[in-house]
């Protein structure tokens, strides 16, 4: 009896089924802190922006240093809004996908992986909010009329 009682245990901890009941409330959790997090990136390029004067941005994949830096921020400040709230998910996660991946792939092509670190979990996490979508806890949940 001790036996199955502890392989049945060791079921429960291996199976690969999602729980209904906490993927939603996870999804919450994870979009509005990813998006908190990219908006301390995303807020101070914002407000250099509108300041005016010289933009002075990396330039990575040949767009020019202006348009690179608007796009960045259309990323990781007004998509981040959009992910946090659960709007467009999907749609606003693939712009920060895009500069998760310059980022870590272009940017810091030669660097060391601690320095790619944030970068790639970023990429991850934004490519399951791809994938998975906001969850029921969003405005997407809400505009599906989902019950």
């Amino acid at each position: 009896m001790f036996y199955n009682f502890k392989q049945n245990e060791m079921k429960s901890y291996l199976n690969t089924e999602t729980n209904s009941k906490y993927i939603h409330l996870v999804l919450l959790v994870v979009r509005v802190s990813v998006a908190m997090l990219m908006l301390t990136h995303g807020y101070p390029k914002l407000m250099k922006l509108l300041e005016g004067g010289e933009i002075q941005f990396a330039d990575p994949i040949g767009l020019g240093q202006g348009l690179s830096f608007v796009l960045v921020i259309f990323a990781e400040f007004f998509c981040s809004i959009l992910i946090g709230i659960g709007f467009a998910t999907r749609l606003a996660s693939i712009p920060l996908i895009i500069n998760m991946s310059v980022a870590a792939f272009v940017v810091f092509a030669s660097a060391p992986i601690s320095k790619k670190e944030f970068p790639i979990l970023y990429l991850l996490i934004y490519l399951i909010l791809l994938v998975v979508g906001s969850g029921k806890y969003s405005v997407d949940y809400l505009i599906s009329g989902k019950k």
